[in-house]
């Protein structure tokens, strides 16, 4: 499905609808074989989210989309590494996508570990990057560990925070994408049990209008 001129606005509204029809049971019936062959050639996402690997979070099924309509980046926590920046540049800057959501989760197993200072063989180094988070929760003085779902929860709020300003520090590239109104970026939070997604609209960057490239002729 084409979508090369969506505003990231546009982009966003997308995304909204989707999600409406996943979590009130009207997902649309989808020829995911159709969209195989017509996408088999190229492909136009129009957004890329970094979502948790968490297997209640597959963000094709949760906004209601089909093959080829988004880029999907997978890892525990959702946190920042140089190759999801990459690939979010790609997505971007290459690609042409709209939209960069960084999507959390309610009842992280990663923000849980994280907050229990678990430490196991390469996932240590992974869980690390949600303590800056942890440090940065200053309201809930007693029973900081995973035991405590509002510690938990505070936490996934602020690591999904944490997450899209290291997009922006980190990568010129799509922090210039954004200063000139290419791309829009947003945090969210998935809620497993509920499925729906509450949109950080406070936190935001989305252009309202898409920006146009001048013709050379």
């Amino acid at each position: 499905m084409p979508y090369r001129n969506l505003t990231p606005q546009q982009a966003l509204t997308k995304l909204k609808e989707g999600n409406f029809r996943f979590s009130n049971n009207m997902s649309l019936n989808q020829d995911l074989l159709q969209q195989m062959k017509d996408t088999q050639h190229k492909q136009e996402p129009f957004a890329v989210v970094l979502s948790c690997m968490d297997s209640r979070t597959s963000a094709e099924l949760i906004f209601d989309l089909g093959i080829g309509d988004i880029f999907s980046i997978r890892i525990a926590g959702n946190v920042i590494t140089q190759g999801i920046l990459g690939s979010l540049e790609f997505a971007t800057a290459a690609a042409g996508s709209k939209l960069i959501v960084i999507l959390g989760h309610t009842n992280c197993g990663a923000i849980k570990g994280a907050c229990d200072d678990v430490k196991m063989g390469n996932l240590t180094a992974l869980l690390d990057k949600i303590k800056p988070a942890i440090a940065k929760e200053n309201t809930i003085t007693e029973n900081r560990t995973s035991a405590n779902p509002d510690f938990v929860d505070a936490v996934t709020h602020l690591n999904i925070q944490h997450s899209l300003e290291q997009v922006l520090e980190q990568s010129p590239v799509i922090n210039d994408l954004v200063k000139n109104g290419k791309v829009g970026i947003i945090a969210a939070l998935y809620n497993i049990g509920t499925g729906k997604i509450e949109f950080y609209e406070d936190d935001a960057v989305i252009p309202q209008v898409q920006h146009e490239e001048k013709n050379v002729s």
